[in-house]
């Protein structure tokens, strides 16, 4: 989806292909806040309708004042590069989930930031200057309840869904580990893992098919590869059971969408998690805990999953909608537009 140069207001970088919580958030942010104000996207790996302009054609657009939207050190420099080169009047946005102290580059660029947006109180703690927190949301017109086909599953068979990049950070052992302790008493449930295994972690996750063929739960604990970003619905949608069992995360995007979509959520406390994972949706335990995570998972399991599933849909249309996040951050970009916050000298 393509929109005339001059009505640009607000750039979104994406670069990266890969799916990962930013590329989730341009993808359903962007379509949103298109309906309010002139936003686009530019960069790659976002759906089709993502609204868009190429970024050959960036440079190129009529002079201006915009506001360039970072979420990542590369998309910062560029929007750096291209206001210092005089090309572009740009007001800078940058956000961050990470929960970890930047240092180096990261620190460098972001204080120089005309505005800084944290999505939590505590990454706002370690992020310089004085962010505006803005937590995200979801889409929840998008992820909905309904029948997932993504998954192939037996006649009565209920899944367990895990995921996200496969590694030790994704805490993705304790959920193996929790499967095969839950599983052998639960016949009529299994398990999927889904997301990206990289080069480095193929070790990590070869150890945890070992794991899984010595429990003897090979055909109930199932890997499925990385899929589109607009597929995701579907993949919660098919599951009974959503686990993000991490050991350290930003802000968490995956349970907040599975709450959407009706799936209660058995998380760690890390991130945001437990400002939306609620004991009448689900439950949050400490991280880095197998025998925690599986005990809360079989608890979870002797429960109503159907009812907990509404508790938390109903939460997040209430409390988490993505309409909040976009208003919020449309406010900021017209306050920029209209002079305020500040731009600083390279």
């Amino acid at each position: 989806m393509r929109i005339p140069g001059k009505d640009i207001e607000v750039i979104a970088p994406n670069f990266s292909r890969r799916l990962s919580g930013v590329t989730a958030t341009v993808a359903a942010l962007v379509p949103r806040q298109a309906r309010i104000m002139g936003v686009v996207a530019t960069g790659v790996g976002l759906p089709e309708d993502v609204p868009r302009v190429p970024f050959w054609r960036v440079p190129f657009l009529a002079r201006r004042r915009r506001v360039w939207h970072a979420r990542r050190n590369n998309e910062m420099l560029v929007g750096f590069v291209l206001r210092a080169l005089g090309v572009m009047q740009l007001k800078l946005v940058f956000t961050s989930s990470s929960p970890r102290r930047r240092g180096g580059l990261t620190r460098w660029m972001t204080q120089r930031m005309d505005a800084i947006v944290a999505t939590t109180p505590a990454n706002a703690e370690v992020m310089p200057g004085d962010p505006v927190i803005i937590p995200h949301g979801v889409d929840t017109d998008r992820f909905a309840p309904g029948s997932g086909t993504l998954f192939t599953a037996a006649e009565g068979e209920r899944l367990i869904g895990c995921f996200g990049r496969v590694r030790e950070m994704k805490g993705t052992h304790h959920f193996v580990e929790a499967m095969c302790r839950v599983l052998p008493d639960r016949p009529e449930w299994s398990a999927v893992i889904m997301g990206r295994v990289k080069p480095e972690d193929e070790p990590y996750a070869a150890r945890l098919r070992e794991r899984i063929t010595a429990a003897g739960l090979e055909h109930r604990i199932r890997f499925h590869p990385e899929i589109p970003v607009e597929r995701m619905p579907d993949a919660y949608r098919a599951l009974s059971l959503y686990v993000a069992p991490s050991l350290l995360e930003g802000f968490g995007l995956t349970p907040l969408e599975a709450l959407s979509c009706g799936v209660p959520v058995v998380a760690t406390d890390v991130g945001a998690f437990a400002d939306f994972v609620t004991e009448d949706c689900g439950a949050i335990v400490p991280k880095d805990d197998a025998g925690a995570l599986t005990e809360a998972i079989r608890a979870t399991l002797a429960r109503d999953v159907g009812e907990m599933g509404g508790a938390g849909r109903a939460r997040v249309v209430a409390e988490f909608g993505l309409e909040r996040e976009a208003e919020a951050l449309c406010a900021l970009y017209r306050a920029l537009l209209a002079g305020e916050g500040r731009t600083l000298p390279l």
